[in-house]
């Protein structure tokens, strides 16, 4: 009785190896097809085809305020005192402009404050004369860094 190269256990590993390659190459064909990173844009109807037409209309009013005028604008602000508190930092930039929202992140634990903040800003024109004259300025004996936020990666 002789045996071949392969026993019984390599040949059902060699074919799951072929599975495996056969699987990524159609995931990698499927990316290729629709491609990297595009997202499917549906439209109002679509969503709300099912709702009642005062719901349906409710959704869409909700969808763009009239009363917003532009997009608003969120900066990051780093390089705080340990003392400065949001309301210090919405004084800072309402000279700039109308501030929406002016938060200083603090440490879960202790409730210090972790020096940096963000600040919200209801106009982007606003927004980049603030970072234009408050990046590097001096606020409650530190220079501060403005510029705008980005979302983190995760």
């Amino acid at each position: 009785m002789t045996r071949g190269s392969y026993s019984q256990g390599r040949r059902q590993r060699d074919a799951e190896q072929d599975r495996k390659k056969k699987r990524r190459e159609e995931r990698r064909q499927r990316r290729r097809e629709t491609g990297r990173g595009e997202v499917p844009v549906t439209s109002v109807e679509a969503v709300t085809g099912n709702l009642e037409a005062q719901e349906a209309e409710r959704i869409r009013r909700a969808a763009v305020p009239r009363e917003a005028k532009s997009i608003p604008c969120r900066l990051f602000v780093g390089g705080l005192s340990w003392g400065t508190s949001g309301e210090q930092l919405r004084e800072a930039f309402a000279e700039f402009g109308d501030v929406t929202d002016a938060i200083v992140v603090s440490d879960r634990d202790s409730g210090k404050s972790k020096g940096f903040g963000f600040v919200t800003m209801g106009n982007p024109k606003d927004a980049s004369r603030a970072i234009a004259s408050l990046n590097g300025a001096e606020l409650d004996g530190r220079n501060i860094v403005v510029n705008a936020a980005t979302e983190r990666k995760r």
